[in-house]
């Protein structure tokens, strides 16, 4: 559920209920809310969810199997962008070669 998902975000990013309602601009009441399903986040504050915890708004509503994360590069230059996406390439080639053994 919706509220589970958002619980879990929280807590891998060893945040309080107060901590995550700063950061998104809502009190620790309606953080707590949604994390009970008693309410559900407006779409943009859905949106404001998924920018702070860098993942999607559909890994957010179940929507997508695993989370998919989303890096801010904008002050970074061409190569370091290109050695973080070499990176993650030889990640998924590890991947790839446990998976089939």
């Amino acid at each position: 559920m919706l509220g589970d998902q958002i619980k879990k975000l929280r807590c891998a990013r060893l945040l309080s209920q107060v901590d995550l309602g700063r950061k998104v601009g809502v009190s620790k009441q309606c953080i707590s809310n949604w994390e009970n399903n008693n309410i559900m986040p407006s779409v943009d504050m859905l949106i404001n969810l998924a920018s702070f915890f860098g993942c999607s708004t559909d890994y957010i509503l179940e929507m997508e199997e695993g989370p998919r994360y989303y890096l801010e590069v904008d002050s970074l230059n061409e190569s370091q962008v290109q050695a973080i996406l070499h990176v993650c390439e030889e990640f998924r080639k590890i991947n790839d070669k446990e998976q089939s053994s």
